[in-house]
């Protein structure tokens, strides 16, 4: 699997007809309800402004570090020949439960308005605490435009353990689950730990980061790192996930072979990008908070989307890179001969707490409108957040509630994923995987 044409394959029977059609769902009551402390009117954050300058667009600038093939190559020689997708899903030893069989309190997390027509929860045993939480979500869709990869549909959401609690090796541990979503009406899934290769591939460590943004683009996953990190994105190949032989709590390389913390799978990064401004911090370049796909430009190009403070004052940057179109560059942004990545497109939005952002051309329009997702500007981002349509010409978002409130996403709400082929938005809250159609998005905010 190596690029797009190779992973094109025929569309199949009624299990996926089932999948593009969905099917509504009935909120609880506790989902529809808005508390009074989450139920003020979220600030209009107004029209986009273009970002042209050289001033404006140089710290968006990266630089591309590639692992090199013989530490990849030594990695594998030890641990044994790498696996793809198809190993893991074929492997999934958990179950995600339709929504009817979801709990009120996970319900309670769904949007408001528009309603999900498509929601799901994880295992009990994944939510039981709340040390590992997810934030973003990818999926086949954007990882090939006819939204199969091989012979699957499936969605990957990234979740981040926590920093604070757990056991000293697990902190800030970052894990993907690879959702097998070719029966809707079941669908299982599988955890992978992401690690990084040192010592040359002798051994690897876990990726300590918040996952918050995550695209699937070819055979390439490419992930945001931590507030304050030297490095922007990670970038790991799907076709080079790696099985563990040892069962045991350490991370990399144990007595008797390779461990990951009880994670049978691990897939190691073959990149990064770096900021050549420094770190991403308030007042550096901007630290990536979401990720996205947008196929309306030429090349396709990789959305990003700015962290600041949920009632934060400090206009948000949202922004673009090219992705390349040289067949041996797979996956990866466009570079100049020097390795670096310019953003082709930028803008300042006066929306804080970002957490998720798409961006798309409708049919016949001259620009892209930009959907914008907001955790909820309590104190604490808690709460149902807010979702807005923005261009150059000013922002709409849902109204609900009594009082009309802008209140209307999910809670916790993670990272935007849009399926071209089914037309769905995807997303997550701190509870539940969850699709909108963008049809049903516009005209809830028109």
């Amino acid at each position: 699997m190596r690029h797009r044409g190779r992973h094109r394959r025929r569309r199949r029977g009624a299990a996926v007809r089932a999948f593009l059609a969905g099917t509504a769902l009935a909120l609880t009551a506790a989902a529809t309800l808005i508390s009074a402390s989450q139920a003020t009117v979220a600030k209009n954050p107004g029209p986009l402004k273009p970002l042209a300058s050289r001033a404006d667009t140089a710290p968006l600038r990266l630089q591309e570090h590639l692992v090199p093939a013989r530490t990849l190559n030594r990695l594998a020689a030890s641990m044994g020949r790498p696996v793809g997708v198809d190993t893991v899903l074929q492997s999934a030893d958990r179950t995600l439960s339709t929504s009817t069989d979801c709990p009120s309190e996970d319900h309670a997390t769904l949007p408001v308005t528009p309603a999900a027509t498509r929601a799901y929860c994880w295992d009990p045993a994944d939510t039981a605490t709340t040390a590992w939480r997810p934030a973003s979500v990818t999926t086949s869709g954007d990882a090939d435009d006819d939204g199969v990869w091989g012979t699957h549909r499936a969605v990957l959401t990234g979740w981040t353990h926590s920093t604070t609690t757990g056991t000293a090796a697990e902190r800030g541990l970052a894990r993907v689950a690879f959702v097998d979503a070719d029966d809707p009406d079941h669908p299982v899934y599988r955890w992978v730990l992401l690690v990084v290769p040192v010592d040359g591939g002798r051994d690897y460590r876990g990726l300590a980061s918040h996952v918050s943004g995550m695209v699937w683009y070819q055979d390439k996953l490419l992930v945001t790192t931590t507030t304050g990190s030297a490095d922007a994105l990670y970038v790991y190949d799907l076709d080079r996930i790696q099985r563990t032989t040892v069962d045991a709590p350490a991370i990399g390389r144990v007595p008797g072979g390779w461990s990951a913390d009880g994670y049978e799978y691990v897939m190691p990064a073959v990149g990064s990008y770096r900021y050549l401004a420094g770190r991403c911090t308030a007042a550096g370049p901007p630290c990536p908070a979401t990720l996205s796909l947008d196929r309306g430009t030429a090349p396709d190009s990789l959305v990003a989307g700015e962290w600041t403070a949920p009632g934060s004052d400090r206009h948000a940057r949202l922004w673009r890179y090219a992705f390349s179109t040289d067949p041996a560059r797979s996956g990866l942004l466009a570079t100049d001969a020097a390795g670096r990545v310019d953003a082709v497109e930028a803008y300042r939005t006066r929306a804080a707490g970002i957490r998720g952002v798409l961006s798309y051309r409708q049919p016949g329009s001259t620009r892209p409108s930009w959907y914008v997702g907001q955790l909820s500007s309590s104190g604490d981002g808690h709460g149902h957040g807010g979702l807005w349509r923005q261009d150059t010409k000013g922002a709409k978002a849902a109204h609900c509630g009594s009082d009309s409130s802008h209140h209307c996403w999910a809670e916790s709400a993670g990272s935007l994923s849009y399926w071209q082929e089914t037309g769905e938005v995807w997303s997550v809250s701190d509870r539940m995987l969850f699709a909108v159609p963008l049809a049903v998005l516009d005209r809830s905010v028109d």
